[in-house]
């Protein structure tokens, strides 16, 4: 199975709900962020893609590595991502939709319930955010 190589945000709010997005065309939401440029460490994708995708401005010091997570692919069917995945947490009032993003949300694990959510963000991401759910 072919890999995608990622840096995703588990991006948290002072009320606990965590970010997560929907790229146009698609149907599930998942963390923000995005693949490597040729050179990019994983944190140097993800400070990119949060600046491309949603406007914020951050510093490396400001991201948490989470670690190396592996799961199948929301949006290319046969291939699995693998995410190196860091925490960080913004106000919601300094993030706005832009570039390839359709639509953001800001979840509770009860929204995460019902909401289409990408395998990666199921199985890996939102526990990290919500260790007792």
């Amino acid at each position: 199975m072919p890999d995608i190589h990622v840096s995703a945000a588990v991006i948290v709010d002072d009320e606990g709900r965590v970010l997560v997005v929907r790229k146009h065309g698609t149907t599930r939401f998942m963390q923000p962020g995005g693949k490597p440029e040729a050179g990019e460490s994983a944190a140097q994708t993800l400070i990119r893609e949060l600046h491309e995708e949603l406007g914020l401005l951050l510093a490396e010091d400001a991201l948490r590595p989470l670690g190396t997570f592996v799961s199948a692919a929301a949006n290319e069917p046969g291939h699995r991502v693998v995410a190196e995945a860091f925490a960080t947490s913004v106000d919601p009032a300094t993030v706005r939709v832009q570039a390839e993003l359709a639509e953001l949300r800001w979840i509770t694990p009860v929204d995460a319930e019902t909401l289409p959510l990408a395998p990666l963000s199921v199985e890996h991401l939102l526990p990290l955010a919500w260790p007792s759910h």
